[in-house]
């Protein structure tokens, strides 16, 4: 009985995460910022990787300045990559390694959709396509559902802004 509960215990620390994201998504960017950091303290660079990989690519949200919303998103593509092994392969395409490498690599649209859009922000549009094209090739992981709808549909935004790729649905 003791093991079933631990499997299906939920996750505090991606609790709390979530927590402080619907701060930010109900307009209290700053509290959610501070949360966000204190549990960035808590758990370290060196906590589990899927814990680091959610918690920055929300932190990327909450900064005011590009070049740190940037950054944000570099510590939550590494803690990604992390999550993962093997080397020969791109990182989505990594076979899963134990402690959410799976749940890390459903990210993968987001996070180079997310640097993309860093990238652009900065000025540098050939380092926004070269994620832009990894977060196209990366979809496909994506479920068919409200949040792989919404992923692919920014990145179709984005491909349009740059002049890039066909609309999901038209690759033929």
């Amino acid at each position: 009985m003791a093991e079933r509960q631990e499997r299906t215990a939920p996750d505090a620390v991606l609790t709390r995460i979530g927590q402080a994201a619907l701060l930010h998504h109900a307009g209290d960017r700053e509290e959610a910022r501070h949360r966000f950091l204190d549990l960035w303290a808590e758990i370290g660079v060196h906590g589990d990787p899927l814990h680091r990989c959610t918690l920055a690519h929300y932190l990327a949200d909450t900064q005011d300045d590009p070049a740190d919303e940037l950054a944000w998103d570099l510590r939550a593509l590494s803690a990604a990559e992390e999550a993962t092994e093997g080397r020969g392969a791109p990182a989505e395409e990594r076979p899963a390694a134990p402690g959410g490498a799976a749940a890390a690599r459903a990210l993968y649209p987001s996070l180079h959709l997310n640097l993309a859009a860093d990238y652009v922000k900065l000025g540098h549009r050939e380092a926004a396509r070269t994620h832009l094209r990894r977060a196209r090739g990366a979809a496909a992981a994506l479920t068919d559902d409200r949040y792989g709808h919404g992923v692919r549909a920014a990145i179709s935004r984005l491909e349009a802004r740059l002049g890039e790729g066909a609309p999901f649905g038209d690759e033929g």
